[in-house]
Formats: structure tokens, sequence, C-alpha cells
């Protein structure tokens, strides 16, 4: 494993989570202690971590309340999951952690059908009235990949140019733990992609190139916010991982199988792809209690 000490690893990843989740502060203190005190009670090694050392940690906190274990996992799952997404570390052992059980999961965030139309209407209007259309461009591309792909946002901006293919109606990627998966790519989004690559050129190395490296996730998550409050959506109900979410959340409201689903999104564990069937109940459980023709009559009684 090629990690970075604890210290360089903790702050990487705090910073990445101020700029790119758009952290609190309490938050980002909360997981700095959680994340500190666990590099402590394991000699400074939290990130070259094996779930034996996992299962050891957490054998300390049983005398804890429910809560603040919760909480704990969530911030050694999210750090792992971090270093996992930054190529430092090439498997995840945060599966070894407590999963306190009764605990409500929180539910994604998601923008429905009208927000998504508004970032589009926003970049088209964009581009109409452009005259170096080339970031624009660009922009599209991402979103299109983002929204019809689902595509983590490590994914996009680190894919090859020739990933995409104009007469290829998908992409094969590496995500989580380098398992490879098949993803679908949509006439729009590989119409996007060729009217951005007519104005990056033919040159190999990234799609998305910015210096000698490609795109940065923290400037990427900057891209959207900006487009979300052109398009008169608050800047922090949007993310790459929004727009993920909303791919999953719209597909399965579509129709989509949700071993399809769990395919497309790259989760190992159905259990995870789960949690849209949630976002699912509690839009039908919201649209039964507003629109039904008995739920007036019912609080008239």
């Amino acid at each position: 494993m090629n990690v970075p000490d604890d210290g360089a690893a903790i702050a990487a990843f705090l910073s990445a989570l101020a700029a790119e989740a758009g952290a609190a502060r309490n938050t980002l203190m909360a997981y700095r202690s959680d994340l500190e005190l666990a590099s402590d009670a394991l000699s400074g090694r939290l990130g070259r971590a094996q779930p034996t050392d996992l299962n050891r940690l957490a054998d300390g906190w049983a005398t804890l309340a429910r809560s603040t274990v919760a909480r704990k996992s969530a911030a050694l799952r999210r750090f792992f999951g971090f270093l996992l997404d930054e190529g430092l570390r090439a498997d995840d052992p945060s599966s070894a952690l407590p999963r306190p059980g009764g605990m409500q999961r929180r539910l994604p965030r998601v923008l429905d059908h009208i927000d998504i139309d508004r970032l589009f209407s926003v970049l088209a209007a964009r581009l109409a009235a452009s005259k170096d259309a080339s970031a624009d461009l660009r922009l599209l591309a991402l979103v299109e990949l983002l929204y019809g792909s689902g595509l983590r946002a490590t994914e996009l901006v680190s894919l090859e140019v020739r990933a995409i293919s104009p007469d290829r109606p998908y992409a094969i990627l590496k995500g989580k733990g380098g398992r490879e998966r098949l993803v679908p790519v949509s006439d729009r989004a590989r119409a996007a992609v060729t009217a951005w690559k007519a104005v990056r050129g033919d040159a190999p190395g990234y799609l998305f190139p910015s210096g000698a490296k490609h795109l940065s996730r923290v400037r990427l998550f900057q891209l959207l916010r900006t487009l979300a409050a052109e398009a008169g959506i608050p800047p922090d109900r949007i993310s790459p991982h929004v727009l993920r979410h909303a791919f999953a959340t719209h597909l399965l409201e579509g129709g989509a199988d949700l071993r399809a689903l769990q395919t497309m999104l790259g989760h190992a564990d159905i259990a995870t792809t789960e949690i849209y069937t949630h976002v699912e109940t509690a839009r039908l459980v919201e649209l039964v209690t507003t629109r039904h023709p008995l739920a007036d009559k019912g609080r008239e009684t």
C-alpha cells in the first residue's frame, strides 16, 4: 500500500470533504477527532489498518452510545473510501466496522427532473451565447456523463480519451477496488463528448486534462456549484455524487431492475443499492398522502 502517514492522510481527507461535500466546520472537527483517536489507538497505522485492526478498535467502543459508534464508523468508512478513490489503498477494510442496528440510514440527496432540466437549459443558453464555447462544451460532457451514466467523480475526471467512443453505447470502467464494470453511455452523452473532443483535440491522455494531469474533483465540484447557482438551485444541493444519485433514483422511478442498477453503479453489495428503494418509497408515500382522493377526507374526520 502507498498510504501516506496518518496525519497527512487525515488532512487530505478533511480537505477533500470540505471542498467536495461542503462539510460544515463542526462536522470536520468531529471527523478529525474520531480519526485521530482511531489513529492513536492503532499506533499511527490507521491508513494501513486491516479488518482485524478495525475489529480490535471497535471492541473498544463497547461501552459507547449507539449513536457515537455510528458516527465513528461513518467517519472511518468515509476515510477508507477516500483512500480507495485516491488510489492510496487497493482495498477497503471498513466492512469490519460495526453497523449499529435499528438506526435509520440517511437517504441520499437527489435532484428532481425539473432541477435536471434547469441545469441543461442553462448549459444550452451558455452554448448559444458563447463565442468561445470550449469550457461549456467540457462542462456539458461532464454533466451528461455524471447524470447519464452514474459515474463517480474520480471515475469521471480520470477517464482516458479513448474510453468514450461515438459508436459504442457503453464504457468499461475500473472502479472501487479495481473492479471493472460496464456502464451505459447515452446518445446525448456520446454527442456531448464528441463535441468536446473536437475542441480538445485527438492527443492521447485524459479526456478532461488539466495541466499535466486531469481535472481535479475539487474543480469539478466548483463548476457544478456555479452551474447550479445560475440555474436557481441552491449550490449546497448539488455535487457529483448528487447527480450520480439522481441517475440511480430516476432510473428506478422509470422501472429499472435493482440488480441492473447495482451493476451500473458498481456496488459490491446490493444492500448499498437498496437505499434507492427507500428514496422511491418515500416519494410514493408522499404522493399517496397528498394526492389520494381520501387524503382530504381523512383530515376532516
